[in-house]
């Protein structure tokens, strides 16, 4: 048995070699889409996480459900782990292959299976990403709001239980999946859910695999919810003196019930780092980013309730973007804002907070653990769904300075005991993966991880599926 993860330090795990006869038997079924050269495996064994693990030993290009059940079912029979993989953009170590095996590649998996235009549901393949989605069905006066902002793949998405920047209106992952297909531990292949809106028929099984982070099943088709386009769109910029008073206004939207469709959170680093990567212009201090969703007469009622709550905290540099180049313009920035933020300090890799508090602590969180970086004198920059109460704090660290990584790590680890204790929880969003196992057990305590651990258990005896993640066996 693995020591559980600490809350930054790998356990030590033991690799389950791919054996010759199963390497053969995956090259006899799948040709050229069966992979073991080292820049295809070390693509599939590296995502956004600051965890460096050896590559998978083969990467297998699946088209189809049936592809993933032949992969899963020779996996089965020699006891090899099998890892999922989308577009490579988790930040938790997700995908990487700690006890080694196979990488199933869905990203070939891109069909949109059926558009239900008036039942306002769409099901597709689990390698369709969230703008092919919404580019493929735009003629239908429909979209898919759930917005990561990486062009994440939707099977990724459900894994992860993803939601993103429209989160505050629309919901997260859990509440947009209707039904699944999924490829057994064993190979077989179920489904559960229906495009009905609400079932009551046994186990809710789509809730169970939404969210397991690949280590119940392989995810290959997936049941959306759709909703229509809306009337009128309106983006707005707000800046403030203080990250506290961006907040505080955030949280009076919220408190009045103003049905915002976004509101996100800039820090002055983090808008200093999208003015030089997009050649923008926005004022150099703590940014609110807005949009609003409706009617033109509801926009409107919306936006003008906004700029009064906004002007009471001293919002000023109020600034509309009405037309879809400027929203896009705003909105590519803010999705680009991470990977500019990298760039506040060339070559660092990133350590990332994830925490979100009930709406109405979420000033005293974010204030008092900006208070701790900033006396720690690490580089950082803060982004945040803080809409929702979930906010990124971004510690930017030096890899050849093993002393930074243990300053983020510690700064982590103050952020979320503190995110705890206002009743929050570590991860809002990006899930546990291997970062945040330690967390875990805090936020849920042994009880819950017991039971976790019994589920897993039972659906995967030989721990084949993302052995590793979320929890030690």
């Amino acid at each position: 048995m693995n020591t559980p993860a600490t809350h930054h330090d790998l356990p030590a795990f033991e690799p389950r070699p791919v054996p010759a006869v199963m390497l053969a038997a995956l090259r006899a079924r799948f040709g050229d889409r069966c992979s073991s050269a080292l820049a295809v495996r070390e693509q599939h064994g590296r995502d956004e996480s600051p965890f460096d693990v050896p590559p998978p030993e083969v990467v297998v290009f699946c088209e189809s459900t049936e592809d993933v059940a032949d992969v899963v079912t020779l996996a089965d029979r020699h006891a090899v782990p099998v890892i999922a993989y989308g577009s490579g953009s988790s930040l938790e170590g997700h995908l990487l292959a700690v006890h080694g095996g196979v990488s199933i590649d869905v990203g070939r998996m891109r069909a949109i299976v059926a558009l239900h235009a008036d039942d306002l549901t769409v099901t597709v393949q689990a390698g369709v990403t969230r703008k092919q989605l919404n580019d493929e069905i735009r003629h239908s006066g429909l979209f898919f709001p759930i917005d990561p902002g990486a062009d994440a793949s939707l099977g990724g998405m459900t894994a992860t239980r993803a939601s993103g920047t429209n989160a505050v209106r629309y919901g997260s992952m859990r509440d947009n999946v209707l039904g699944l297909t999924v490829v057994t531990p064993q190979g077989r292949v179920i489904h559960s859910g229906t495009r009905a809106r609400k079932s009551a028929a046994g186990y809710d099984l789509t809730r169970l695999m939404v969210g397991s982070e690949g280590t119940l099943g392989v995810i290959t088709e997936i049941t959306l919810r759709l909703y229509p386009q809306p009337e009128a769109l309106s983006a707005a910029t707000c800046t403030f003196a203080s990250i506290d008073a961006a907040v505080r206004t955030t949280m009076q939207i919220i408190q009045m019930g103003v049905p915002i469709a976004r509101c996100e959170l800039l820090d002055a680093n983090a808008v200093r780092a999208v003015n030089r990567h997009d050649r923008l212009e926005l004022p150099e201090a703590p940014m609110l980013l807005m949009e609003f969703h409706g009617s033109a007469a509801g926009v409107q009622e919306q936006a003008t309730t906004v700029q009064a709550v906004a002007a009471e905290f001293g919002g000023e540099h109020f600034q509309w973007a009405t037309t879809p180049e400027q929203r896009s313009r705003l909105w590519t920035a803010r999705h680009r804002a991470y990977l500019a933020g990298l760039q506040l300090k060339p070559g660092c890799r990133c350590v990332t907070t994830d925490a979100c508090v009930p709406i109405s602590r979420l000033a005293e969180c974010i204030n008092d653990s900006v208070a701790e970086v900033d006396a720690s004198g690490l580089a950082y920059f803060v982004l945040g769904h803080v809409g929702d109460g979930n906010f990124h704090l971004c510690y930017l660290v030096d890899p050849a300075q093993p002393a930074e990584r243990e300053t983020a790590e510690r700064l982590n680890r103050q952020l979320v005991a503190r995110a705890l204790r206002l009743g929050g929880t570590c991860t809002g969003e990006h899930g546990i993966g291997l970062h945040k196992q330690g967390f875990l057990l805090d936020e849920t305590g042994a009880g819950a991880i017991d039971m976790m651990r019994s589920i897993k258990r039972a659906l995967d005896p030989k721990n084949i599926m993302n052995p590793g993640k979320i929890f030690a066996l």
